[in-house]
């Protein structure tokens, strides 16, 4: 990538202070573009300090916006060439998910294609969405690989409610009202729907994706990744570096169209356990995981992506070493 791409180019990224969004921003800014970078509060220092001491934060403009009030993306939109809309409400815990992720959701996504709609300027528009909006099934045939065309089964969650159902229905509906207005507007929509996303933040805070992701190694986590195994068919993984490049690449692709899965590698429980405690024995990884499925029954297909010319450049083991090395900075695994 050079840093002349973007030059004289502006964008805007929503939810801009988040883990992937943070580093989507360095990014651009990295490659000349001006961003307009939204949060809900630009007056809490610990929440968008890492995006002003960025390299290239004299072209970082911050807009403070919110997912449910209309109209609220107007300013940091106005004279765009491209949009990344990354925001998106994500309670793990919550006790109402329609008010607290689905609605919001679905909400600030058409708040922000109503914006993009009547400023003239906007050529594309990147929507984040999820692996969660295509694997959430009551049902698929072992060995059937996830694909685009797949999407997470929304009356299976709505009437089964299977544990944490408001994050995979809230993705879901929000990407198909997105399609349908965009398609409707005439915008030039396209969408990436990252797996299981782990690597360095540039946050304070640690993300949760990253733990999840890491608890194999952690005291008292050890088990999380296989409620994940049972629910989405495999354990797919992605660098975050790699989620940020391929939205960048996919913006800048003219022959980019629809739906693309970023995903490095499909694997399982019991791969990844062997991988880890042979890569980091200090950590006692468990192995004995008995019948528990050591090959995916649902691996996740990155081959539209990679068909478009996109490659990734960070494997299973070099996702984990540079997490490793960031938790350990953290505190959250010993040195």
């Amino acid at each position: 990538m050079t840093a002349t791409e973007g030059t004289g180019k502006t964008t805007c990224v929503t939810g801009a202070n988040g883990y992937v969004a943070s580093l989507l921003v360095k990014q651009l800014l990295d490659r000349g573009y001006i961003v307009n970078a939204t949060v809900r509060d630009t007056g809490n220092e610990s929440k968008v300090s890492h995006l002003q001491n960025l390299p290239g934060s004299e072209r970082l403009r911050l807009f403070r916006a919110d997912l449910t009030i209309e109209g609220s993306f107007d300013d940091p939109i106005l004279g765009c060439d491209l949009v990344f809309h990354v925001a998106s409400p994500i309670i793990s815990d919550s006790k109402d998910p329609e008010t607290d992720m689905i609605k919001p959701a679905i909400q600030g996504t058409l708040n922000v294609l109503r914006t993009c709609a009547k400023t003239k300027t906007v050529k594309r528009v990147l929507l984040t969405s999820s692996i969660a909006a295509v694997c959430r099934l009551r049902e698929k045939e072992d060995g059937g690989v996830l694909t685009e065309e797949c999407w997470s089964d929304v009356e299976f969650l709505v009437s089964e409610k299977p544990p944490n159902w408001g994050y995979p229905l809230s993705k879901t509906l929000s990407e198909k009202e997105a399609w349908k207005f965009a398609a409707e507007n005439q915008i030039d929509l396209i969408s990436v729907l990252p797996v299981l996303v782990s690597g360095p933040s540039l946050t304070p805070d640690v993300p949760q994706t990253a733990i999840l992701a890491l608890s194999l190694l952690m005291t008292g986590n050890k088990f999380k990744l296989q409620t994940m195994q049972l629910a989405y068919g495999s354990v797919p993984l992605v660098h975050v570096d790699d989620v940020c490049r391929a939205h960048i690449f996919l913006a800048e692709k003219e022959s980019a169209s629809g739906r693309y899965i970023c995903c490095a590698a499909s694997t399982t429980v019991p791969e990844l356990a062997k991988l880890l405690s042979h890569r980091y024995p200090q950590y006692e990884v468990p192995t004995n995981f008995g019948d528990f499925l050591s090959k995916p029954k649902y691996p996740v297909s990155a081959e539209k992506l990679i068909k478009e010319g996109f490659t990734f450049k960070f494997g299973i083991a070099e996702i984990y070493d540079e997490s490793v090395e960031y938790f350990k900075a953290k505190g959250l695994l010993p040195k």
